[in-house]
């Protein structure tokens, strides 16, 4: 019971490095959050963005993402030593107690909030924590344990950043700003079930109702082949609303085709290993199809 509280996890606990802080942070989540954050920016003027929102916005939206991450860690490292995918992670190995963990993402998330507020604007910091919260709190504590809709519900917390991104540029909402954070949530649900398909066995052990455990695999192949029409229709938006063109369009297309395609494959069930090939495929698609956002956003803007 003792080791448990502290945090350790047996004979491998040793010092934590400045790495194993890192990695609680969930660097290449908090990556792609920021190109996301970053194209918003971009998309919401038609010049370059002004130095304090990419630089401080970024910054405090950042760290507010890795607060969220080090929470998901602390909260998660029972279930985290049960799956192949996340047993070496810091807090449930030891190497980082769940006490230092918290005081780090207090530390980080304060700075990160005060950054936004002070440097940026206050609508930015306050959608940034609701974010946080929602992710941390709300689909990390109850979500992930309470429904096999857990991705579809919480999947909003992590369509975000392009939407905080636009306000740390205009300060406010904006109609094509929503656009974003809805082709973010409508590809969660596709991305996060074919990984849960490859680890259904592990979610099992753990006792998280994710839905190819709770419905079977047939029924979440399906739902991914659902879900991926959608996030296709969807992805069109843009450019049906006259805030992309023709290059955009072009790659949301030839990009959800083949987000389609692996979609077939794994309702089909036809090529081995189909599900993490179609996560990994999704995880290209969202970074491919912001960058086509952005260059699509500064061609026409250098035409006219």
């Amino acid at each position: 019971m003792g080791s448990t509280l502290s945090g350790r996890a047996g004979p491998e606990n040793v010092r934590a490095g400045w790495k194993d802080y890192l990695e609680l942070t969930k660097p290449k989540v908090v990556a792609l959050m920021i190109l996301t954050s970053l194209i918003g920016m971009c998309l919401a003027t038609p010049g370059w963005v002004p130095w304090n929102a990419l630089i401080f916005g970024n910054l405090g939206i950042a760290l507010c993402a890795g607060s969220a991450a080090v929470i998901n860690h602390v909260v998660d490292r029972r279930i985290d030593t049960l799956m192949a995918r996340t047993q070496k992670r810091p807090v449930a190995q030891g190497r980082v107690g769940p006490v230092q963990a918290l005081c780090f993402a207090l530390v980080i998330g304060s700075i990160g909030m005060a950054t936004l507020v002070f440097l940026v604007n206050p609508l930015t910091a306050w959608l940034t924590l609701a974010s946080l919260l929602g992710y941390a709190v709300i689909y990390t504590t109850v979500l992930k344990r309470a429904t096999p809709q857990n991705i579809v519900i919480g999947g909003l917390a992590g369509a975000a950043p392009p939407l905080l991104g636009w306000t740390s540029v205009t300060g406010y909402f904006e109609g094509h700003a929503l656009l974003l954070v809805l082709i973010i949530f409508a590809w969660t649900p596709p991305h996060f079930w074919a990984l849960a398909i490859h680890r259904k066995d592990e979610y099992a052990k753990a006792d998280i109702p994710m839905l190819p455990v709770t419905h079977g695999e047939s029924y979440t192949r399906l739902h991914i082949l659902l879900y991926t029409v959608i996030m296709l229709l969807v992805s069109v938006l843009p450019f049906l609303t006259g805030m992309s063109g023709l290059i955009y369009l072009l790659g949301a297309l030839v990009l959800g085709g083949r987000f389609l395609y692996w979609s077939v494959v794994l309702m089909k069930n036809s090529r081995p290993h189909a599900a993490i090939k179609t996560f990994k495929y999704s995880i290209t698609y969202l970074m491919v199809l912001f960058i086509f956002l952005l260059v699509d956003h500064y061609v026409f803007y250098l035409w006219v």
